[in-house]
């Protein structure tokens, strides 16, 4: 098996954003960001979305944009055609 040609792997914590929450993990990963936690130290990674916060775990319904992406762009330039 040839040498030094794996990634190291990290203990990872990787935080959501939104909630505080973290999970505790190993990964390639890694981050300037350090933190302890029970006497090991842990690159932290914030992610905006995880298990914790998506809407199709938490079964919480978020505000929807309506108006569709083609509606918004004619409107949006509907005055210079006239």
């Amino acid at each position: 098996m040839k040498k030094d040609i794996h990634p190291s792997v990290n203990f990872v914590c990787f935080r959501d954003v939104s909630t505080g929450r973290k999970f505790l993990t190993t990964s390639t990963l890694s981050s300037k960001e350090k933190e302890v936690i029970d006497g090991i130290e842990y690159c932290v990674i914030p992610r905006d979305v995880t298990a914790d916060s998506h809407p199709a775990y938490t079964g919480e319904k978020r505000f929807v944009d309506t108006a569709g992406r083609v509606d918004k762009f004619q409107s949006k330039f509907a005055r210079r055609r006239r």
